[in-house]
């Protein structure tokens, strides 16, 4: 055996026959690396199957590795050299493509609006061909190698994401993983008796055993879609964790892996940087629990990273996993031994710690969460927002309430209280969704800017609450910027786009309140985000200002370490953070209708020297050479540095 040979001579053989000698080797060395977590992940989940599953899921990487054209490739041997090339300084975008611009064509002649906001990240929400009617805003996939019809076809898509490629924006797309619609190709063979493809779905003849699984599972959509399971026509059952129209896969089908390993490559040779892994905490099934988080679910999550690095090491993973902290990292890698897993997962503990400071003018909670967590793996980063296309659950941890004296359940039911505009003094206007009868829990709808005041305080124009509501639009991504993580920009919130008045128009949206925040793109209203004398122009210059400054020094990218500093003050957030590359930036984020005082000895607990300059500030307080102690403005922020 040659020097730097990899122990498997086939693979190394077969690779550098069909991409060369360069790129062979390249491959083979690849799988020399990933070849351990590939087959001890797909043996915990198909045992003694996993051996043979191997040798086909590898071959199909190598192909997939011979068909990418060759400007993906390039982009695969640059962030080769840069794996963390994702968690520089860039700014995301998210937005669903019909409602942004009717078409993914539409969405290529607005790209200079991105390019404004400095985004280098755009995420299009499912654009996959969904059934027709009712799809669950689009993830019920009737064909996972169409584009919805409606946007384009896939040609379309591997435009825009060359047009993208060519500004520095990389391109994330949704791939449902946990389902598919009732009318893929998949599910119409298997209710019409197909074996094979029977097996991809989990069906019961009776109620014996979903009786038995739904003890322990909880609802998804209790008012909605009550329920786990759907009756069908046969007499039998389906799993339907989310609707009675999507089906859940059984991933304990070795067929069903192979699929849908096909799918993710092919999305990857159309262009897409970045893949959004929807439900991914679904996949594992177990009696007596609540189906969620399961081992399985990781081990496949560990083989697909695996196989995309072998076959597209450019291509990232991200995990849409809306769980607990504790529950979340393991998302990125972070078991007791480490494996490779998703790139990047939602910081959603981030978002409504963010919400609750709001609502009491306390930080006490969000330190008490955001200061005990456990840091990203090296490699790994999150995605921070405000908001985004989903409902808000009041993820309120019961450990972290207790800390500092709060009643959990109270506290959730009194965030879902204060912004569905129910609470004394609220300057909210969103609205309760999917409210459990048993629980009593209740989630949120709504825009950014009609939660945080903006709408109240317009429609009864009062101009001291427009600006009140302003600087709360600013404050919340003041922080989401500088926390750490790819900071994510939902669609019309640069413009302070308030909710839709009319979301129930459309009777396929009329049970889900969803859509008072899936607003069609207010494009008339954009035009006026450069003038400053209008809410738009304000909103949009605030976040073109956070973008710029946050680009300004390593230590704001995605993945220099957070350090929350915990200081006399419940009403103003403090974190630091660090890079070894750049001095280190101290944020503060006042919380207060009224002015706050922080002391001098933050500054020493922070790093940032006795005499820090003024990194960026909001527009309520302009300081450029701060005095001490530190008066801080009602909802203002500053970022001080070395």
């Amino acid at each position: 055996m040659s020097p730097g040979r990899p122990p498997d001579a086939r693979v190394r053989d077969a690779a550098v026959a069909r991409l060369g000698l360069l790129e062979g080797e390249a491959f083979a060395a690849r799988f020399d690396l990933v070849r351990h977590d590939l087959h001890d992940a797909l043996a915990l989940v198909y045992g003694e199957a996993a051996g043979d599953l191997v040798g086909r899921v590898v071959t199909s990487a190598l192909d997939a590795a011979a068909e990418r054209a060759e400007p993906l490739r390039v982009l695969d041997r640059v962030r080769e050299v840069d794996p963390s090339w994702f968690l520089d300084g860039r700014v995301g975008y998210i937005c669903y493509a019909d409602r942004f611009a009717g078409t993914l064509a539409g969405v290529g002649t607005h790209l200079d609006h991105l390019a404004e906001l400095g985004v280098g990240y755009l995420h299009l929400m499912p654009l996959l061909e969904p059934r027709e009617g009712e799809n669950d805003g689009g993830y019920a996939v009737k064909d996972y190698d169409a584009v919805d019809p409606r946007l384009g076809s896939m040609d379309d898509l591997e435009r825009l994401a060359g047009s993208l490629h060519e500004r520095g924006i990389a391109l994330c797309v949704d791939l449902v993983l946990n389902h598919t619609a009732r009318e893929h190709e998949w599910a119409r063979a298997a209710l019409a008796g197909d074996p094979h493809h029977r097996a991809f779905y989990r069906f019961f003849p009776d109620r014996e055993l979903p009786d038995a699984y739904e003890r322990t599972l909880p609802e998804v959509f209790p008012d909605m879609a009550p329920g786990s399971f759907t009756q069908l026509e046969t007499g039998e059952w389906v799993w339907t964790t989310f609707h009675e129209f999507q089906w859940d896969l059984d991933w304990t089908n070795p067929d069903v892996f192979e699929a849908m390993l096909g799918v993710l490559l092919r999305l990857g040779n159309h262009g897409i940087d970045v893949v959004r892994l929807d439900a991914a905490p679904f996949l594992g099934k177990r009696m007596g629990t609540d189906c969620q988080n399961q081992p399985e679910a990781h081990a496949l999550l560990q083989a697909l990273r695996a196989l995309t690095r072998l076959a597209m090491p450019g291509l990232v993973l991200k995990a849409e996993a809306i769980v607990g902290p504790d529950q979340l990292l393991p998302y990125l890698g972070a078991h007791d031994h480490e494996r490779p897993e998703c790139q990047l997962a939602y910081d959603n503990q981030l978002m409504v710690m963010l919400w609750s400071a709001l609502a009491t003018r306390d930080v006490s909670l969000a330190a008490q969460s955001l200061s005990r967590r456990t840091p990203a793996p090296v490699g790994t980063g999150w995605v921070t927002y405000v908001r985004c296309h989903d409902d808000i659950g009041w993820a309120v941890g019961d450990s972290d309430a207790g800390a500092i004296g709060l009643d959990p359940e109270s506290h959730r039911r009194f965030l879902a209280a204060f912004y569905a505009g129910d609470h004394r003094g609220s300057f909210s206007r969103g609205m309760d969704f999917q409210v459990d009868p048993v629980s009593g829990s209740r989630r949120t709808s709504g825009m950014t800017a009609s939660l945080a005041g903006l709408e109240s305080a317009l429609v009864a124009g009062d101009e001291a609450q427009v600006t009140a509501a302003l600087l709360r639009i600013e404050l919340l991504h003041s922080v989401v910027y500088s926390f750490g993580g790819i900071p994510l920009v939902y669609m019309g919130d640069e413009i302070g786009q308030r909710n839709d008045a009319h979301w129930d128009a459309d009777p396929a949206h009329a049970d889900d309140n969803r859509w008072l925040h899936r607003p069609l793109m207010n494009w008339e209203a954009a035009a006026h985000r450069h003038d400053p004398s209008t809410p738009e122009g304000q909103v949009f210059e605030a976040l073109v200002a956070l973008g710029r400054a946050r680009g300004s020094t390593d230590s704001l990218r995605s993945d220099a370490a957070t350090r929350v500093v915990k200081h006399g003050n419940h009403r103003v957030l403090a974190h630091v953070r660090e890079h070894p590359r750049a001095s280190p930036v101290l944020c503060l984020a006042c919380f207060s209708d009224e002015p706050q005082t922080v002391e001098p000895w933050v500054l020493d607990a922070a790093g940032v020297g006795a005499h820090p300059t003024v990194l960026h500030s909001s527009r309520a307080d302009r300081t450029a050479a701060p005095e001490w102690p530190l008066r801080l403005p009602a909802w203002s922020f500053v970022w001080l540095t070395r």
